[in-house]
């Protein structure tokens, strides 16, 4: 409960600790930051950026072109060579292709099924709750060390308000299982009224009674800045007063980002709307993805730096390259999509490099299938489940491997299948430490079973 006191000049100590005890996911922030000045054994100082390539992205065109296969099945839009002797991608990622000494490519990966929905994220080996979800249930809604949220969905609205809302009709991002929507990921999307509450520097949704929260700080603010003396504060509640009046806000607000860096990241120039075929129902979608994905991965790595240990990145459903109505079909496809990925996720790459954080941060890129292996007669691949395209990269991944093997015809994995449970081992893995995880009370079997998986061979 917040108090503030009418009349004086001065709070008496009782009455200002309550500010230092608003309640953040079950602790208080003053908690929190007690909690993490004792350190923790559980928890790896480590975060991720799951991009999740909805509808479906195509494992040949991505990562295993199978150029020596007949046409047909053969990458359509050819290959590249990349930093790694023998290996090809996709011709339209040129950006990653020189940066393949820093990735893992896993090419016996399979989803299982060829169903639209999300389920690497969030599915049934997820215990029907968004990956970060379960990391949130571990290591609390916020950082310990300055309040941000632990867990983040961003959609293409968290950049730029012109986009089209986030698509929920083959699964929700912030879906939290059984484990309590308490813990579902923070999504700072669409202005409005969810901006504002931000102004303050805290996830206010993740508090009871935000409207009274928002007057009463409007006021405390206004007394602290007019040099009101604050007596007998110890530095942990001193330092919960200093994150409630600023600080995380700032993490989302990419105005405070160098132009340069925000110029290096954006992908808007790269497919122009007008470039875009109208005769795809689905080409506001692809002006979308162009339009946000590359600042939604530069909030991505500002959030990390400053403490988030989830991050899930989604620009809607636009990996679906049947060339029917509504899908373009893998060549044209891949122009709108697969040259703004190339571009976004090696502008991150270079950045977290650049700014020490490749070991920090692992960066997964995925989807919820691949496609089939031959190409239909309209020249697009629709839905397979036998094959799906995975790169990850840092959070001390070994870099500048390829792990498994597949068909010569892309259609499953020649050798030992790499499955959904595996990656969400290797993740969580990542995050915590799964001997301690054992050892903690009241975490839910669930979330143990998940982390207990083997993880990805080669990463751990």
């Amino acid at each position: 409960m917040l108090m503030i006191l009418d009349g004086g000049d001065r709070y008496r100590r009782r009455e200002f600790l309550k500010i230092g005890g608003l309640t953040l996911g079950g602790l208080s922030l003053a908690d929190f930051q007690a909690q993490a000045a004792s350190g923790s054994a559980l928890l790896h100082d480590k975060s991720v950026v799951f991009v999740f390539m909805h509808g479906g992205p195509s494992q040949i065109e991505t990562f295993d072109p199978k150029m020596t296969a007949p046409p047909g099945i053969a990458s359509d839009t050819g290959e590249i060579d990349t930093k790694l002797a023998g290996i090809t991608f996709g011709s339209t990622f040129p950006k990653l292709a020189a940066l393949a000494d820093q990735m893992t490519i896993v090419r016996s990966f399979t989803s299982g099924d060829s169903r639209h929905d999300i389920k690497p994220i969030v599915g049934r080996d997820t215990y029907g709750a968004n990956l970060g979800s379960l990391y949130a249930r571990v290591a609390g809604q916020n950082n310990p060390r300055n309040g941000m949220p632990t867990n983040v969905a961003l959609y293409p609205r968290a950049v730029d308000d012109s986009t089209m809302p986030a698509i929920k009709n083959f699964g929700d991002f912030e879906s939290t299982g059984s484990i309590g929507g308490g813990y579902a990921p923070f999504v700072p999307s669409g202005g409005g009224e969810m901006r504002k509450n931000m102004e303050l520097s805290l996830p206010l949704s993740r508090l009871d009674d935000r409207r009274r929260l928002l007057t009463g700080l409007d006021q405390l603010k206004r007394t602290a800045d007019s040099d009101v003396k604050i007596a007998g504060i110890d530095s942990i509640r001193r330092q919960a007063f200093d994150t409630i009046l600023g600080g995380v806000s700032q993490a989302f607000d990419l105005s405070q980002e160098d132009p340069a860096v925000v110029a290096r990241y954006d992908t808007a120039p790269l497919v122009k709307p007008e470039a875009i075929n109208k005769k795809w129902n689905n080409h506001k979608r692809y002006a979308d993805n162009a339009k946000s994905l590359g600042k939604l991965m530069l909030l991505a790595r500002r959030l990390c730096e400053r403490g988030c240990g989830f991050v899930t990145v989604t620009t809607n459903f636009v990996w679906d390259m049947h060339a029917d109505q509504n899908n373009a079909g893998m060549a044209e496809g891949m122009g709108y999509m697969g040259l703004p990925f190339d571009h976004a996720i090696s502008a991150f790459l270079e950045d977290v490099r650049q700014r020490g954080l490749s070991d920090k941060i692992l960066l997964v890129c995925t989807g919820e299938m691949g496609r089939t292996p031959r190409m239909n007669s309209r020249g697009g691949r629709d839905h397979w489940g036998g094959l799906s395209p995975l790169m990850l990269a840092g959070g001390g991944v070994p870099a500048g491997q390829v792990i498994g093997q597949s068909q010569r015809d892309a259609s499953a994995p020649l050798s030992e299948p790499i499955r959904i449970k595996h990656l969400i081992s290797s993740v969580l893995r990542t995050l915590i430490d799964v001997a301690e995880l054992r050892l903690v009370p009241g975490i839910p079997g669930d979330i143990v079973r998940a982390a207990s998986e083997d993880p990805i061979p080669g990463l751990q």
